[in-house]
This record gives structure tokens, sequence and C-alpha cells, in this order.
């Protein structure tokens, strides 16, 4: 007997196993009798423990099992019914399965058959049993053990980070106080394990705050908290949880300092803008003032606006100082000493530039020597010399003259002439008459003491003379002279005088000429107006301001309370018993800025206050209001010159007295770039941006020559001064080419350019000329585009009958035709290509006697045309005069066809016509006679223009 079937017959034997008929469809069910040795094969149950505990990481799948998962079969080794083929778990959409890893030994694994999340469910607990194979290979009559209770618990993964329960704090404390707790921030943690969903730590992200948090969130000051060093702290607070991972995203603690009832200027704004245009702008429109119950008898306050940083010290317009002085009226003859740097004007290319207002700074190293004839010799009893300086004390030097303006001696000797210099923070005006003037003691040197001059501020000073008085207006205000000193007149000399700038020539006593007594400090427009003095109304025009404060509402200020500006409106002071009415006025102060340009930048604004109390010694002290405008950027214009940029013009009309008109259709026109919102506020495409037209002046436009100066010989740029002084502009004509300065509308400017004309009284050698504009608004800040223009020239030239006979044998490969299109100005070209005709002049050679007898009758009948033409030109005014025959060619021509420039698609029906018209009238020379009675207008532009496309060839240089 086999070792299986004693084992198998001592099982039975015992009563430890049971045969089980069991079916693969019905395993439960009892074995038919004619399975009965099946029953006695599978006699046991599988047997398992009882309970099982087990582990599993989420977001894994291997759960470990304790005891292991094992199954035993007391059939073993009895095939299949001592192998286990499965176990079975119970329950309801459980994440789990078993399966059998040994049928031999039984061993299985559990294992989740999904992602396992700990924050879903912690834990499991369901029921387990294992089967084994049955009887046979068919897997029939299996048999299951007891049901044993497996546990698993879910082991946490740190994946959640802290998160607070608000994403922001705040909280109000204070000042000089010291608080244990100011507020408490909580943090929560998804995690489901203890170690991971609690917070262990707080911490203050924000370095250098006097704060401090403890475990718990809660947060308290370290220090006692001032009002008047900061109102308001922002503090970022993060968490950790119990494994140190911090919190995705920090929180906002925002605690506002409360300060103790303090006298003050309550709710302002420190920083204010304003946007360039926009008027007139409140810049306390909340302020009230806070005097914790003082009794206040009476207030003053003094509002002030600084711009001393600002070019010369306030936004004024930065015209040049010609164009100012005749916006505010000035007398004509003032002669800049300061002048932007260019061809003419190049004795202040070496000097420091500050910017673009043209400011002249000079650091006692550098000076100018004006050019000889630019200022008179001698000045006469009357004069004004004008000039805005910023100066300082400058230590180690206070001994030594700083000369602002020197007229002395250019060799020989030193001797000043006059001068003005500033000496140890004092304006001296030096002035010497000559010996052959008067031989008399008379003042010489006229003296003024004011803080202003070495302050460091820019100031605008003129000194008016009418000898032998000097005034001083400075800021617009008169100061008259602490200290005048009478000194002899200069002997007379045939030496020549030097005048300077930022220094004094010293041209004698010395080895080698030089510069001395030095200027420290930044001049700008400094000017002199021989034989006239200015009046206080110019005086004041030109240190105008275009920046300050103003009042809104000035009615409703009521009685109760008193104001008044400086000239320059950028201090205010008013006055009043009630702070009710001091509120509202303060409320009312306005900051306004008339430039349409204005300088970008910060103005410091500052209020001060004093206070006077009912019966008390110490009165309330009121800190100053510290705050500034900040005026934007402006929209910048683009300035656009367009018209016509090459047009050809017979050489006739040249040599004439009017000239061509160069600019006879010039536009100027200046845009902006705005942002246009889309339609559908939902879209998130970008804003489109749109140019609107701008309105604005412009101070000069300069006419360039290109390709060498004109020849004053033979050529010129005209325009009648009555087109300039109609329209308040000047002008400056040169070889190089014609300027036209003052402040003027764009329109202005191109009424000016539209009567801009150049003659050539030789034209014959010339084929074109070339010019170029650019236009400027506020001296160079803004610039135009270069416009280029072309002219050319159309020669005339006489031929003969046989000239012409000959052109009709041998024809040049193009044609030219010239036609003028009614409606412009200009003249175009357009070249036609006669392919025909070469090839029937080939064929038509035996017909030669033919052709030149037909070219001798129309060159007669043309003749007649043009004479009868020129008498009708001569009635219409029209470009040249051809009462004889005359053919008008280019000898420079090309043979692509010229562009035609900006007016191109508007002309395109024009040349059509004008097409058509040539076609009809070279048919044949009776239609002309038709033509004529249409009208000067057609005759002079249809009727030449066909019989130029005739006759329009140059023979002159084919031998005959």
């Amino acid at each position: 007997m086999s070792r299986a079937v004693l084992m198998v017959s001592l099982l039975i034997s015992s009563g430890l196993m049971e045969v089980v008929a069991q079916d693969k469809g019905q395993p439960w069910e009892k074995a038919p009798e004619h399975r009965k040795t099946t029953r006695r094969i599978n006699k046991h149950k599988p047997w398992i423990e009882t309970s099982y505990h087990g582990v599993i990481t989420e977001n894994n799948d291997t759960v470990i099992l304790d005891p292991p998962l094992v199954a035993l079969d007391k059939d073993a080794p009895i095939p299949f019914a001592g192998e286990i083929c499965a176990f079975k778990i119970h329950g309801q959409e459980l994440p789990f399965e078993a399966v059998v890893l040994n049928k031999t030994s039984g061993e299985g694994r559990l294992r989740a058959k999904s992602p396992i999340d700990c924050e879903l469910q912690k834990e499991y607990t369901f029921i387990i049993q294992a089967y084994d194979c049955g009887a046979g290979p068919r897997e029939t009559a299996w048999k299951k053990s007891h049901k044993a209770v497996v546990h698993i618990q879910v082991k946490d993964v740190n994946e959640f980070a802290p998160t607070f329960k608000e994403p922001a704090y705040k909280a109000v404390v204070t000042e000089s106080k010291i608080y244990d707790s100011i507020l408490q921030v909580e943090a929560v943690d998804e995690d489901c394990s203890p170690q991971y969903s609690q917070i262990c730590n707080y911490e203050i992200v924000t370095t250098d705050v006097p704060f401090a948090i403890d475990r718990n969130g809660n947060i308290r000051n370290t220090e006692k908290l001032s009002y008047d060093k900061q109102h308001q702290y922002e503090i970022l607070v993060t968490a950790y949880d119990c494994g140190q991972k911090p919190a995705a995203q920090d929180t906002l603690v925002q605690v506002d300092v409360k300060p103790v009832c303090k006298p003050g200027w309550q709710d302002w704004t420190k920083r204010i803008e304003y946007q360039p245009g926009s008027g007139s702008m409140p810049l306390f429109p909340s302020i009230h003032l806070e005097t914790c119950d003082g009794a206040v008898s009476s207030l003053q306050i003094i509002a002030e606006l600084q711009t001393n940083y600002i070019g010369k010290g306030c936004d004024r317009e930065t015209y040049s100082e010609k164009s100012l002085q005749k916006l505010c009226g000035a007398s004509s003859g003032i002669i800049d000493l300061l002048p932007s740097p260019s061809a003419s004007t190049n004795w202040t290319a070496g000097l420091l530039v500050d910017s673009s207002e043209m400011i002249f700074r000079f650091d006692g190293r550098q000076g100018a020597k004006i050019p000889d004839g630019i200022v008179p010799k001698n000045l006469t009893d009357q004069f004004t010399i004008t000039m805005w300086m910023k100066h300082g004390p400058s230590p180690g030097v206070r001994a030594e003259k700083e000369t602002i303006l020197c007229n002395s001696d250019k060799t020989e000797m030193n001797r000043h002439h006059y001068a003005l210099y500033v000496h140890n923070c004092r304006l001296v005006f030096l002035l010497r008459k000559d010996f052959d003037q008067a031989d008399t003691f008379r003042p010489a040197e006229f003296h003024w003491k004011l803080d202003q001059i070495c302050d460091k501020e820019w100031h605008y000073y003129v000194i008016n003379v009418e000898f032998p008085v000097v005034t001083l207006y400075m800021d617009g205000a008169t100061y008259e002279p602490y200290l005048v000193t009478n000194d002899w007149p200069i002997h007379p000399s045939h030496i020549a005088m030097q005048l300077t700038v930022g220094a004094c020539w010293q041209g004698g006593e010395v080895t080698k000429p030089r510069f001395a007594q030095f200027f420290h400090g930044s001049l700008a427009s400094l000017t002199i107006r021989p034989g006239k003095m200015e009046s206080q109304k110019v005086i004041s025009c030109l240190q105008a301001c275009k920046e300050g404060l103003d009042i809104n509402s000035l009615e409703s200020l009521g009685q109760g309370i008193k104001y008044h500006f400086n000239p320059s409106q950028s201090i205010l002071v008013m006055e009043s018993d009630d702070i009710g009415n001091i509120n509202r006025a303060l409320q009312r102060v306005s900051y306004i800025n008339s430039r349409q340009f204005p300088t970008a930048g910060v103005r410091r604004l500052k209020v001060s206050s004093k206070v006077q109390c009912f019966g008390e010694d110490v009165c309330i002290s009121i800190p100053e209001v510290d705050a500034y405008v900040m005026v934007l950027q402006a929209i910048e214009p683009q300035i656009t010159l367009r018209g016509t940029d090459h047009f050809w013009r017979p050489a006739a009309q040249f040599e004439s007295a009017q000239g061509v008109v160069l600019f006879p259709d010039i536009k100027i026109v200046s845009t902006f770039a705005k942002a246009e919102a889309p339609g559908d506020v939902k879209t998130t495409a970008p804003k489109s941006t749109v140019l609107e037209e701008m309105l604005h002046n412009l101070d000069f436009c300069d006419i360039l020559v290109l390709g060498g100066d004109l020849d004053p010989r033979q050529e010129c740029l005209e325009l009648n001064h009555s087109e300039l002084h109609q329209r308040h502009l000047d002008a400056t004509n040169s070889t190089a080419g014609y300027s036209i300065y003052g402040v003027g509308s764009m329109s202005r400017y191109e009424q000016v350019l539209h009567h801009i004309r150049y003659r050539n009284w030789r034209p014959a050698s010339l084929e074109a000329r070339r010019f170029r504009i650019k236009c400027s608004e506020l001296n160079g800040r803004y610039t135009s585009n270069e416009f280029n223009l072309e002219i050319s020239v159309l020669h005339e030239v006489r031929v003969s009958d046989k000239e012409h006979v000959n052109h009709l044998i041998v024809q040049p490969p193009f044609l030219q035709s010239v036609y003028h299109p009614e409606s412009r100005s200009s003249i175009q070209r357009s070249s036609v290509v006669p392919s025909i005709a070469t090839v029937v002049i080939i064929i038509s050679v035996c017909m030669l006697v033919f052709v030149v007898a037909m070219g001798v009758y129309r060159v007669r009948i043309t003749h007649q045309h043009f004479i009868q033409e020129t008498e009708t030109a001569k009635e219409a005014e029209m470009d040249w005069d051809d009462s004889a025959l005359t053919i008008t060619v280019n000898p420079m021509e090309k043979h692509e066809e010229p562009g035609r420039g900006e007016d191109e698609t508007e002309g395109e029906e024009e040349e059509e016509e004008a097409e058509e018209d040539m076609s009809s009238s070279s048919s044949g020379s009776d239609d002309s006679e038709e033509e004529e009675e249409e009208g000067p207008g057609r005759g002079r532009h249809g009727q030449s223009g066909a019989r130029q496309a005739q006759l329009e060839w140059d023979d002159s240089t084919l031998p005959y």
C-alpha cells in the first residue's frame, strides 16, 4: 500500500477527512452516489488562521499581513484535494483581492485592486476563505475553509500641505502697548494620520518685523509700536505639520497701528498721481485736522509746492528763448548768448548741458567766447540783461569773482568794460563808460545782496539799465542795489574787446591769453537786448510758471478764511479761527499744470501749520504734511509730414520771378496711439491701438538742401516776409537751407511752407534738386519724420524741321510722354514702348518720301497751334511759355516708370483719363481745334500733353 493511500485511510478512519462531491458550478452540493470514490479522496477542508492584521501604504497595492496568508489541507499531498486553488473575499466593493502564489504550499497574497486613499478610508475589515482544488483537474468538489477575519489599516503618506483657514488676517492695535496675543492664525492639514494632519509649528516669514508667533499660532508684538514710524505692518506667516511639511501658501497678516490721539492732519495720501491734461486736481479731498479736543483759537497753514529739481525750477514751456520772448511780447532785437549749438551758433558746443531745456552747467573750468559781431561793441544807455541762474556757495573760492558775463580787452590789457558776476554771494553789475562819452566820476558798480543768489535754486534775473539807474528784477520782484560804487571812465584805446560767458578773458599781463574768474553753477536763457528795457509785464510772463497750486470753488470758502498766493502760485497761505473752515479750504486746494506735455516726475508737497490756543502758553504742535505729486508721462505725439515727394517742372519755370513752389500740398499731422478695449468684455484678446489726431504747436521747421549747398550766384530759396509776419513767425535763410521758427499752430506752418519757392536762373545744367523738411515741438523734444522732396527739371530743346524728319526715320526705342492731370500740381511721366512703330518703320522704308512729307506738314501745323496756345496760356497763367516750337524732354529720363509718391492711388483715374485724351489727340491734327474750344483748363493740360506725346523725344545726339 502506498504512502498516499495509507494517509488517506488514516484521515478517513480518524474522521478528519470528509469527502464531498464538488461540482465547478455547484461546489456546495454533495456528490452523487456514483462519485463516492471522489468523496473519499477530498475528505478535508482547507485550514487558515481565524484572523489577520494587515497594513497597506496609501497609493500602494501591497498588503503586509500578520500572520502571512497560508492555507493548509490535510488531504495533502494528494493532487487537487491537498492543493489550494483560491482565496475568496466576502464583501461589497472592496478594493482588495487575494491571489494564490503556490497551490502546493497554500501561500497567498492580499493586494489592492485600485489606489487606496487614507483620507477616504483609514481601515478595512472583511472575511476571507480558502478553497482547495477539489477532487480532479476539472476543479470539481471544492472544499472551503472556515471564515477568517481580515483587518487592514491604511498607512498615511504626507501628501497634503497645511492650509490656513483664512487667506488673510487683520488686526488693529494701539501704539505704545505690548500684547500677549494680537490675533491667532490657524492652519489645517487634510492628511489622515495624526502625524501628518496635526500642525506642529508656525513661523513668521517676513524678516525684521517686531512680531513673534508661538506653536499655537498666536501673534504678539515684541516691542512697542509707533504710529508715526509705521501705520501698518504686513507680515507673512507659514505653518508646518508634524512631518515638517510647510504650508502650500503663506497667509498675510495685516496689523494696523492705531495712534494714541495726537494732533495732526488725518486722511491724506502721500502719493498723488496727476494725469497730464486732467486740469485742476484736488490734492487732499478728505483731509481734516485732529486736535484731540485742544482749544484752538486760530490756525494758519502754508502749502508749498516744491519743483526745484525740474529744469529751471518749474514746469515751464521748453521753447527756445527767442520763441518765449516773442510769446510774451518782448521787444525785438534780443540777442541769445547761450543758444542751442548749431552751425551758426557753435560757441556753446563745448559747454556742459544739463537737460533738454538748454541749461548750461559751468564747473569752474569752462567759458565761452562770443564771436565778434553778435553783440554791439558799445551798449547804449538803455539795455536789458536776462538770465536764469542756479548758484550755491563755493567753499574755498569766496574771494574769487565768478563771472557770468564779461566784456574785456582782447589783447594787451585786462580792462573790464562791462561785466555781471557773483562775489561772496552778492550779485554785481559793472558798467564802465569810455572817456569819449563823458569825463566825469559816475556810477560803475551796482551790488545786490540776496539770499537767493546762493540758495542752489533756480531764479529768474532781469537787469534793466537806464543809466545811471540800474534795476534788478528777481522772480518778478524789484530790488534796488544796496551799494553803488562810482568810478572814472576808461581811457580811450583801439584795443578790440572780447565778450565771454562763464569766465572773463585775460588778454594782457600774461604770457598766454586765457580765461579767468570762472563761474560755478548753471545758466540758461542768457540774453542781451541793446537799446531797450523790458516792461514789468514781459518780465512776469518770462518767469511765469505753468504749474502751481490752485483753489477750486473760491466762492464757497466763505468770509471766515483769508488766503493769498505768491506770484508763481507755488506757496499758498490760509488763515482762519475755525478748524472746519480750514479743513474745507485745504480740501479744495488743487494742483494744476497747463502744459500740454508736462515734465514727468515728482513734485514735493509740504503743508505746515501754526496753531494758537486760548489762554495757554504751550499750544498744540501739528506735524508737517509731507506728500508729493507724481506727474505721469504724457502721451507722446507722432508728428508726420506728408505730401508729393517727387515732381517735374520745366526749366522756364525755375527761371521765372515766381520760381517753383516746393511744397504746394504738404500736410502736417500729429497723432498719438490710444489703446482700444475689445468689444467683448470676456475675451482675452490683447487690446488694439488706434491713432487719434492731436492739435498742438510747433516751434520750428528746417528746410535742408541735400546734395550740396545752394550756389548764391544762380539759385536761392525765397519766401515773402508778409507770409511770416502775418502768422507771427520768423525765418533765417542761408545756402544750407531755410529755417522757420516761432511758436505757432501746425496749420500756420503748413501755410508758410506752401509758399516756399525755389529759383534757379541757370537751370540748363541742373537735372534735379533734393530738399528735406523736419519740424519740431518744444525745442526738439518731439520731432517729425524727415520728409524728402526731389524736383526735376524738364529741359526745352528747339529742333528744326530736318531734325524732326530724322527723328521720324530713326526713332529711339522709347517715347517719353508728359501729361498734366487737372487736379494735381505735380507733373508725372509715363513710358510708351512703340514696338509696332518700330516694325512699321522697317516695313515702310520704301515709303520714305511720303513719311518725310507728312512729318514736315505736321511740324508746321503744330507750330501754328503752339503759337495760339501760348497766347491762351499767358492769360491762364500757364506753367511755362511754349510760344515757339519746343519739344519738352528730360535728357536724364530713365526707361522705367518713376515712383508716383503717396498720391499714386488718388491719381489712377486721372491717369486713365489723360491717357485716353492723349491717344485721341494723337490720331490727327484736325481734332486739336475742337479740344481748344473745351476751355482753357482742358487746352492747357489735355491738348498740350497730347502734342508732347507725339513730339517729345531727344535727337540732339543723333548724327545727320
